[in-house]
């Protein structure tokens, strides 16, 4: 569960109480979700949590709350846009002005953002070019659809123009946020979502029922092997989104038996009705 101090005045005192908290109990995890940047604390159950809170409360005076983790969801777009961006700002003295145009395009998952420049003829000249870029991935870092980080786009600057006078490296900066702006809605934008490869031990008893709630979590079942007459193994590739209490499920469908391990799969594209959920929050 994400892990946030309930007021201002424990925030600062959280993270040291945490440190002794793990020191006397090393069952409970503490970790930095590097792409959301939540706080999270891990048990071996809620009631483990719940008193885990309550220690926190009243042996170190910090009263904190827990939540659902956020998913680090993505946003992406499918197909080619071009677009100007024009920043022309003017106020009877010292203008700016900026204007670029740019052209963007998928890539494969993984790829990252991938920022070119094919001007020729000085249309806009190199001293402003790094702005542009600047402009492109701190626009893109923050998203265009939905609010989260862009990825696996490829950004080419083959067009613009300036003034010798009010040109400057903010006004590109803000020229190439707005060309985004235009090109993303018309590249045909998605979600992506992560997905985790999800190895799952249990008595061949419980086996039709893991598998049923797999299927029930939009989990797609990759192998199942059975290691020996009474244990079964299962592979799956489950939306992050659907694991948050994965555990507590798998120990209520084998009364405590079953056991899994996760680790990161991939990136995928969203179903429609969980994006339109998530464009309206």
């Amino acid at each position: 569960m994400a892990i946030t101090a309930k007021d201002k005045a424990d925030e600062d005192r959280l993270g040291t109480a945490l440190c002794r908290l793990t020191d006397e109990e090393p069952s409970i995890k503490i970790t930095r979700d590097e792409q959301t940047n939540e706080l999270c604390i891990s048990g071996v159950g809620e009631l483990h949590l719940t008193i885990a809170l309550e220690k926190l409360k009243r042996k170190f005076g910090v009263t904190a709350c827990l939540q659902e983790p956020s998913i680090a969801y993505m946003e992406t777009i499918k197909k080619n846009a071009k677009a100007e961006g024009k920043y022309k700002k003017q106020s009877g003295g010292h203008g700016q002005y900026g204007d670029v145009w740019l052209e963007i395009s998928p890539l494969d998952r993984s790829s990252g953002i991938i920022f070119t420049e094919s001007i020729f003829g000085g249309a806009v000249p190199r001293q402003y070019i790094p702005a542009v870029e600047k402009g492109v991935k701190e626009t893109l870092a923050k998203g265009l659809i939905a609010g989260y980080p862009m990825t696996d786009i490829k950004v080419n600057l083959y067009d613009g123009s300036y003034h010798t006078v009010d040109s400057s490296e903010q006004a590109f900066k803000a020229a190439a946020s707005l060309a985004l702006k235009k090109a993303v809605p018309e590249a045909n934008p998605i979600i992506l979502e992560p997905y985790y490869l999800v190895d799952i031990v249990t008595p061949n008893y419980f086996m039709g029922t893991v598998i049923n709630g797999l299927t029930a979590h939009r989990g797609r079942i990759m192998s199942t092997t059975s290691p020996s007459l009474s244990i079964s193994k299962i592979q799956a590739q489950v939306p992050e989104a659907e694991l948050t209490k994965y555990a507590i499920e798998l120990r209520s469908q084998t009364q405590g038996r079953g056991s899994y391990a996760l680790k990161f799969s991939h990136y995928e594209e969203i179903p429609a009705k969980i994006r339109d959920t998530l464009l309206t929050k």
